[in-house]
């Protein structure tokens, strides 16, 4: 890239000193990559939203893409359906998130790489900046998107798995990852700047399960989540008490329930603190494992964590304009639901 904001481009560097053998790196890579040789656009399958977002921004006119995993959807606990499968059969390429984000379909991408490209765009993460939590040891955290630079990354993956496979057209790929890698350099600019302006004995993080791990370690923010890595956690009852207790002590203001994830859990903890005599309100709805419905800001990457940034810097007393970064946000998306 040809311009670089300096905190941005010193991630960058942590994050491409090398490759883990551990990242589900894809199936794939093992073979010569074929090339493409049919009528375009190319056909292109996904799996969740962010991995979408990016392919449709670095393809743009030359590949058609079919996202399987849609919004409000867990992919922890997705399983590929017939149709998924028929998707994958019919495209010319398939790109996931990996480190087993979609752990459930394994099988069905090995099975797929077989014959054609199966690519996880995650694969260029060195595995020294991937966080693995202590419930979890040997698995990294798949929730890489909430680190903004960490990401851009996977842009640089999709550009390249592109423009082998579709030579004639590889300066377009290069170039539109250009473009969307520096609008990715002003959003993790925006996420320093919007939760930098929290109060630093404000700045607790409490969310249904721990999605936002890679966020609180790149924008500043202690996160701490009712159920682990994963939704199939289970959440218990000693979980809840401890952080009722962290909420009362510290006056929480807020906590955020999620948007692929039942809120039963933080209406728990609001349960347990007004118990306590200590109202906590919640602070809004987040995107972790799913973007917004299909065709609104909320719905692309950049809308996503513009959302997230934006909400949690408000509710727990930074500032941020109500809009967003863009002032695209919809007021409606800023609002606290009632428990």
């Amino acid at each position: 890239m040809k311009i670089w904001i300096r905190s941005f481009a010193a991630v960058l560097v942590i994050l491409s000193t090398g490759c883990s053998r551990s990242n589900s790196k894809s199936a794939s890579q093992s073979s010569p990559p074929p090339v493409f040789a049919k009528e375009y656009p190319i056909a292109v399958t996904t799996t969740v939203g962010m991995v979408a977002d990016i392919v449709r921004h670095v393809g743009q006119q030359h590949v058609q893409v079919t996202q399987i995993i849609g919004a409000g959807v867990d992919p922890h606990l997705h399983k590929a359906s017939r149709d998924d499968v028929l998707a994958m059969m019919n495209s010319d390429v398939t790109f996931y998130s990996g480190l087993m984000l979609e752990g459930k379909m394994a099988d069905t991408f090995e099975n797929m790489a077989k014959s054609k490209p199966v690519i996880a765009v995650t694969e260029k993460i060195d595995e020294a900046y991937l966080l693995e939590p202590e419930d979890v040891r040997g698995h990294h955290d798949p929730h890489v998107w909430m680190d903004v630079s960490a990401w851009s990354r996977c842009v640089e993956v999709v550009a390249e798995t592109l423009s082998a496979f579709d030579p004639p057209h590889a300066d377009d790929y290069r170039s539109n990852a250009e473009v969307y890698s520096q609008q990715l350099v002003r959003l993790h600019q925006y996420g320093l700047q919007a939760i930098g302006s929290i109060p630093a004995d404000r700045r607790v993080l409490i969310t249904s399960h721990d999605a936002f791990n890679y966020f609180g370690r790149a924008y500043g923010l202690e996160v701490l989540g009712v159920q682990g890595l994963s939704t199939e956690s289970e959440a218990g009852l000693q979980r809840i008490n401890e952080l009722v207790k962290r909420i009362v002590d510290q006056q929480v203001k807020a906590v955020f329930i999620e948007s692929s994830v039942p809120p039963n859990n933080i209406n728990a903890l609001i349960e347990g603190a007004k118990s306590k005599g200590y109202d906590v309100r919640i602070g809004g709805e987040l995107f972790s494992d799913a973007m917004g419905a299909g065709g609104t800001y909320e719905g692309t990457y950049v809308g996503m964590l513009d959302h997230n940034i934006t909400l949690v810097a408000r509710s727990l007393g930074g500032t941020a304009p109500a809009t967003g970064m863009l002032g695209k946000l919809s007021l409606n998306s800023q609002e606290s639901p009632s428990p």
